[in-house]
């Protein structure tokens, strides 16, 4: 093992040991008091959470997924995913930071070594937050890197721009995706401060505005050998890489679309009037808007139950790896994100619809629900969901291997 992976030992608080998923959803709920709090000014001032990531790291909540060979819980997918919506309820934001080290723990147990496996699990497990370095700018498909990765000595060099960085602020790790020489795609940790990295603070969307979503510029930077997993051999055979990272996607839709939900509900009651022709004295009696919170409280339930069905196949999935479980576990989490991306949309949108114009003041920033959803539903497009699953039922093509499935 060489020096490298021995590079990183910041100075935080002990992380919390989580004993079983019980308690890991408790200390979820109970960072999620603390960050909804703040979470409408954080979102307003485009103030970084710093603290609150601090915060996650020690509660424990980053070594959820490694697996009970290397020290971790192994959480079920299902509390993976209701643990992503519980803080993205609280933060959109906040809730996708973790979605990409999640990914990552996922691809390291797919395809890292065994003595990866040791160093950077136990590094999640004392709260050591993974940050991406994956998505391009200027290339023909979201698909397609222009970043690579060479041969220097022992070790390599890694040049390349990246894009929509997300959490790569926050990160203690630098995760880079990159092109080996034979065009294989490459996963090579960083760590934080290396010479050559560059993060610069330029995301502008007008929604997930704290993910710390910037640019990464790596200006030949030095990668030791055994920092660097094979990510490209987890799309060469079934594995779980992609419908975990899913299932996260789906789990953030679900709480952003549990926070507008929450939010109409108490501005309905308290603050909206009753239409004029409605014959009602309180807008909570208006049977349309009953009839509305209604159908969003069942597209609700059906975005959860989906959710937790396709969290049980995922398990299976990363138990016993073989195709037909793949396959049916990507189906089921592309299911479940088709309806979180839904009624995420729905329930954001009709926040306004059933509070009225008063909700629409500034100071209210209700519309962060709305800003948040429509940009992270964004980052695949489910319109290709109903393609993969289409295509599968009707001429039996097995779904791509991908990440985004």
């Amino acid at each position: 093992m060489n020096a490298q992976l021995h590079h990183i030992t910041p100075d935080r608080i002990a992380t919390a040991k989580l004993d079983n998923e019980h308690e890991a959803i408790a200390a979820a709920r109970a960072l999620a008091q603390r960050f909804k709090a703040s979470a409408s000014r954080r979102d307003k001032e485009r103030l970084l959470p710093f603290a609150e990531l601090d915060a996650l790291s020690q509660s424990g909540l980053l070594g959820i997924t490694v697996p009970e060979q290397y020290g971790g819980l192994d959480v079920s997918n299902t509390v993976l995913a209701e643990i992503t919506a519980i803080l993205s309820e609280a933060d959109g934001s906040i809730g996708q930071i973790p979605q990409n080290h999640f990914y990552i723990l996922e691809a390291l147990r797919t395809d890292g070594t065994e003595e990866q496996k040791r160093y950077y699990f136990g590094r999640a497990l004392a709260g050591d937050r993974f940050g991406n370095a994956l998505s391009e700018r200027g290339t023909k498909t979201v698909g397609h890197y222009n970043t690579r990765i060479t041969r220097d000595g022992i070790g390599y060099r890694v040049n390349g721009s990246k894009y929509y960085s997300t959490g790569v602020l926050f990160a203690d790790w630098i995760t880079v995706f990159a092109l080996d020489e034979e065009e294989r795609l490459v996963m090579a940790f960083v760590p934080k401060g290396t010479e050559g990295v560059e993060i610069i603070d330029d995301w502008d969307g007008f929604g997930q505005r704290v993910t710390g979503s910037g640019t990464t510029l790596l200006n030949n930077v030095y990668v030791h050998a055994d920092s660097v997993v094979h990510h490209h051999k987890g799309f060469e055979r079934p594995t779980t890489i992609g419908s975990v990272g899913q299932i996260i996607h789906a789990g953030i839709d679900l709480g952003i679309a549990r926070a507008a939900f929450a939010e109409t509900l108490d501005f309905v009651r308290t603050k909206s009037r009753p239409w004029t022709n409605s014959g009602v004295d309180n807008a909570a009696d208006d049977p349309l808007t009953i009839a509305k919170v209604g159908q969003l409280a069942v597209r609700l339930e059906a975005a959860l139950a989906t959710v937790e069905r396709a969290g049980r196949k995922v398990d299976v999935a990363q138990i016993d790896t073989t195709e037909e479980n793949v396959v049916d576990a990507s189906l089921a989490v592309a299911a479940a994100k088709v309806l979180t991306t839904e009624i995420a949309l729905e329930a954001t949108n009709a926040l306004f619809e059933l509070a009225g114009t008063a909700s629409v003041k500034l100071d209210l920033n209700l519309d962060r629900h709305w800003r948040n959803a429509r940009t992270h539903t964004l980052h695949d497009p489910v319109r290709w969901k109903h393609h993969v699953v289409g295509n599968y039922h009707l001429n039996g093509v097995i779904p791509p291997k991908s990440g985004a499935l």
